[in-house]
């Protein structure tokens, strides 16, 4: 058995799992481990922005308010006030560290508006600002000499007592399992989205740590809230910013409508996600749109400010779609995102499970509710970042050596199985299947008779998994065996999601229910928590904490 030992153990190194990583203080062992290189985690993939009341006229109040609104009334108000107090100072050490924020022409941090904000609050870097900020805390990292495991998966958590103290990872370069104890780990694995058949998400967000979680006694949180990006390219899920509507873009239909009009009157394009979301699969459900399509409109933005603002999203649309955005309007769908939802943690990240925490899109802390906010996002990542490794710093117990042992033989004999079976279906199958049931049965407006068949596909899939057999049967690199543990993860997540959205009988955010149609606080003014057991999600509620901002209206 191969052991390693550190203080604080990072799972995802991404901008969650680098900030947390650079708020240990030095003196302390830490460590990243990622089953990719950093620069290839999906927090590079967020392109439009950053938010924090940067702005004379704005405030952290108002940005709380915005936040509040936009999650439906379900965030809990502890945590977005925390969230939008600490975004301005986190911005401006982001921006004395290096970061290539856009300027505007006092050379102060340019800010673009975003939906559902009241003011233009969205720091950028053109439309690469994930790609930005991971490249700069990558830095950061190796300036610490910050020790990395990149290419390596973990394959559980090290859970004795309720106390975490440390995880089971495989190296997959060599095959080797390992044990990592350390007195503290923080998850910062990212969302779920591959549990779609198409999602703006890379092939590595399969849910790992929020999976991981919850099979060793940790709850999720509003896992029926699924955001879906109002400007995704049809068939790809290839996310095209909200930064061409923070801009000043148009969405119009088939006959050259701009139909926000009729669906926020106030806000119209930049209105809250899952309202222009729901808008654009209404006029493509009732016949005005184009090839299953509405249009994303910026011609007359210009070729400068384009080139000069859009120049990614500009160049996907073209490569992928052969469409020119500065000569046509670009063909887009509503498409899966980013996961309100995930694991519980307190304040500071800290799960149920003593030394366990999670920080950025596999936590649910919850500052987003029902619905975020775009540039809420990467705001989370750097803020409860900074917070999960400044109290996991904290953590001084340590762990059993016959819990390691034991876990470790666990794991192993886990893998051994699936390499030696010879008959039963490929990973690819299904895979597919779950993404084309979660697709098909678990979209943007939800009725039981889609709920409660997708329940019973998704039972049958977790059965056929259990013979699931591989082709590639060697140790190196085997990235059919990763894929297998990795859709695991992704059946016991489906399965969470499906189960919160047939017990929320209510619409509120992300989360649309036909039969349903409209919010109810008096009943379900709650959050949604799922725990594992062996006969699959058991369902449970926990309340919001509200401090200011009492449940009201929601207009656009």
């Amino acid at each position: 058995m191969n052991r390693i030992t550190h203080d604080v153990l990072i799972i995802g190194a991404g901008l969650a799992g680098m900030r947390a990583a650079l708020e240990v203080p030095p003196d302390l062992d830490v460590a990243l481990i990622s089953k990719v290189h950093p620069l290839r985690s999906h927090s590079v993939a967020a392109e439009g922005g950053i938010n924090a009341a940067m702005g004379e006229d704005d405030s952290w109040e108002a940005h709380a308010l915005d936040t509040v609104k936009g999650s439906d009334y379900l965030g809990d108000q502890d945590a977005i006030e925390i969230l939008c107090q600490e975004g301005p100072p986190e911005i401006r050490h982001l921006d004395r560290l290096g970061a290539l924020f856009s300027r505007d022409p006092q050379d102060r941090i340019a800010q673009r508006p975003f939906g559902g904000a009241d003011y233009p609050r969205t720091c950028f870097t053109a439309d690469r600002t994930g790609h930005s900020l991971v490249h700069l805390l990558y830095e950061q990292v190796l300036k610490r000499r910050i020790r990395i495991y990149e290419e390596w998966y973990v394959t559980s958590l090290i859970v004795e007592d309720h106390q975490c103290q440390g995880a089971i990872a495989l190296n997959l370069r060599t095959g080797t399992l390992h044990v990592l104890a350390a007195r503290a780990v923080i998850l910062a694995t990212g969302g779920y989205g591959r549990v779609y058949s198409i999602s703006t998400n890379a092939l590595i967000n399969t849910g790992d740590g929020m999976s991981m979680a919850y099979q060793a006694g940790a709850p999720l949180m509003d896992m029926e809230f699924v955001q879906f990006h109002p400007t995704t390219l049809k068939r790809t899920g290839i996310l095209l910013s909200e930064a061409a509507r923070g801009e000043g873009g148009f969405l119009i239909n088939a006959r050259g409508e701009r139909f926000m009009q009729r669906y926020a009157p106030k806000k119209q394009e930049l209105a809250s996600r899952d309202v222009v979301s729901r808008a654009e699969q209404q006029e493509i459900d009732e016949g005005r749109g184009l090839d299953g399509c509405v249009l994303l409109d910026v011609r007359h933005l210009g070729r400068r400010r384009i080139l000069e603002r859009l120049p990614q999203i500009r160049e996907l649309a073209l490569t992928y779609i052969g469409v020119d955005m500065i000569e046509s309007p670009v063909p887009i769908v509503p498409g899966v995102h980013y996961s309100m939802g995930g694991i519980k943690t307190d304040l500071w990240g800290e799960t149920n499970i003593r030394g366990l925490f999670a920080a950025g899109e596999c936590a649910c802390v919850s500052v987003h509710g029902a619905n975020r906010l775009g540039g809420n996002a990467l705001l989370e990542t750097i803020v409860f970042g900074k917070r999960a490794g400044a109290r996991a710093a904290q953590v001084r117990t340590t762990g059993a050596p016959e819990a390691e042992a034991a876990a470790w033989r666990r794991d192993r004999d886990r893998i051994q199985e699936i390499l030696q079976r010879d008959s039963g279906e490929s990973v690819w199958e299904i895979h597919e299947a779950l993404g084309e049931t979660m697709a098909r049965r678990v979209g943007i407006f939800r009725t039981p008779q889609k709920l409660q068949p997708a329940r019973e596909e998704i039972r049958q899939l977790q059965t056929r998994y259990r013979e699931v057999t591989l082709q590639d049967r060697g140790r190196i690199f085997n990235t059919e065996l990763t894929a297998a543990l990795e859709l695991e993860s992704l059946l016991g997540l489906g399965a969470a999601i499906v189960e919160s959205a047939l017990y929320r009988e209510e619409s509120r955010g992300a989360h649309y229910r036909l039969d349903y149609p409209k919010r109810n606080d008096d009943r379900w003014l709650t959050h949604t928590l799922v725990h594992a057991s062996e006969d699959g999600p058991r369902i449970s509620s926990h309340p919001v904490t509200i401090t200011r901002f009492a449940p009201d209206k929601r207009e656009y």
